[in-house]
């Protein structure tokens, strides 16, 4: 991809325990002109969103659960973005609970597999890429 010199690479930030997982999403978001950050938990992503400001985040379904510092919106809200999280899930995950995934601030969910050309043409399309 060829981006101009007036052109700011978007960043996303994945967060997943799976580190195969996490490098093939990078890979892919790499090729495409992205910058990737990577966080393996919740408490890690906190941090990285601090440290790196996501355009965009892409988070495993398992990291939205509760722990002694709140779920992981709670965590990605104290770090102050306002970044659009995506869930990557199961079927099964996406289809449990009647709350809209508005009321949740998430911006979307993939489901497992998830193809990474999906992935990325739904990021440019969300991030005026």
């Amino acid at each position: 991809m060829n981006i101009g010199l007036g052109s700011k690479r978007k960043t996303i930030l994945l967060i997943d325990a799976n580190p195969h997982k996490r490098s093939t999403l990078r890979i892919a978001l790499e090729a495409a002109g992205f910058t990737v950050g990577e966080a393996v938990n919740g408490n890690e992503g906190e941090r990285t969103v601090a440290r790196i400001k996501p355009d965009a985040i892409l988070a495993d379904s398992m990291m939205e659960t509760i722990d002694a510092d709140g779920t992981l919106m709670d965590k990605l809200s104290r770090a102050g973005t306002n970044a659009p999280l995506y869930i990557v899930s199961t079927l099964g995950d996406a289809l449990v609970g009647a709350v809209s995934l508005q009321e949740l601030g998430i911006a979307g969910v993939f489901i497992h597999p998830i193809d990474p050309a999906i992935v990325i043409q739904t990021l440019k399309t969300r991030l005026s890429m």
